[in-house]
């Protein structure tokens, strides 16, 4: 009685999400998986603003620092600094940015991550990590 109590009452709560199973004969074009690469930071402008890229593709480039503060075990406050490479393509937000973004000024960005790498005269490979900026608010 109960078991079927239980049954009953399963079959009439609303399905919210739905599982599909892809057989291989599934195109893989259609297996669109949802994901998330979010990051906010607020922080100080370290350096104002530079051009960078080609006139095709053009990127302004800013560098961010955000501080961690923690407390040794003796009792003692330590901050620790954190530095942020951040990208901007997007025609007007690069445009204001470069314009009215100054050295020290306190910033909110809020975009994804990116990993590279880069390789140096010499052709060796250097890991590289950016923020891709989708908005920057200015703080006064």
């Amino acid at each position: 009685m109960f078991r079927k109590v239980i049954l009953e009452a399963r079959n009439q709560i609303p399905r919210l999400n739905t599982v599909r199973l892809f057989s291989q004969e599934t195109n893989e074009a259609t297996r669109i998986e949802k994901t998330v690469n979010n990051v906010t930071l607020l922080g100080r402008v370290g350096a104002d603003p530079q051009k960078r890229g080609s006139t095709q593709h053009p990127v302004v480039i800013f560098s961010l620092a955000t501080h961690t503060n923690y407390k040794y075990e003796t009792g003692d406050f330590m901050q620790r600094t954190d530095w942020h490479k951040v990208c901007v393509f997007k025609p007007n937000l690069r445009d204001a940015v470069y314009t009215y973004l100054k050295k020290g000024q306190r910033v909110l960005v809020n975009g994804r991550i990116s990993y590279s790498e880069f390789k140096d005269e010499e052709g060796i490979s250097h890991p590289s990590t950016a923020i891709i900026a989708d908005d920057v608010i200015f703080f006064q």
